[in-house]
């Protein structure tokens, strides 16, 4: 069984699926920084703060780090290296997002003027399909849940990689034009 959203954070107008999703998930920055740790791996404020190409204002982040708590999606701790330094991680309903993401990639890639180089790992992403989801949400429960995954003998890079090495090719592509 699948874990439940914190509903309790939420200001329920009415039952339904896609509302309450849009409750959850449908201001202008949560999906971004899922995105964001999702993809980039980033999981401190400042990589966070830092990375994000959007530009994220330090009170935001911070208050949408705060909403994504209190719904579940993500969880704090303190990082074991640093005694001031928080680590973020994704919960499991956060990981279950990734099909959304996908799907939700490539409608934008579809319908929106997107850049190569920030569009090529939501098209490798969605058409690598169910399989490649499972296997990119397998290595995000290792690395935010701390769950062993096997990895099956001469599998080559995992999905976070190969996504990561296709945006850097595409960047380089982009900038030596």
């Amino acid at each position: 069984m699948s874990a439940k959203i914190d509903s309790a954070a939420l200001a329920v107008k009415s039952g339904c699926a896609i509302n309450l999703a849009t409750e959850v998930l449908g201001d202008r920055w949560s999906l971004v920084v899922l995105r964001d740790m999702m993809f980039g791996n980033y999981r401190h404020f400042r990589e966070l703060l830092n990375n994000n190409m959007e530009g994220i204002a330090s009170n935001i982040l911070s208050a949408r780090l705060k909403h994504l708590q209190e719904v579940g999606l993500i969880s704090c701790a303190p990082d074991p290296s640093h005694k001031q330094k928080l680590i973020y991680s994704l919960t499991e309903p956060a990981i279950q997002l990734v099909p959304v993401m996908a799907t939700l990639g490539e409608w934008g890639r579809r319908h929106l003027p997107v850049t190569h180089e920030l569009s090529v790992r939501a098209r490798l992403l969605f058409e690598g399909g169910p399989q490649m989801w499972e296997e990119f949400m397998e290595e995000l429960r290792e690395l935010h849940l701390g769950r062993r995954r096997v990895v099956r003998a001469g599998a080559g890079p995992g999905v976070l990689q190969r996504l990561n090495d296709a945006y850097l090719a595409a960047s380089k592509k982009t900038r030596s034009r």
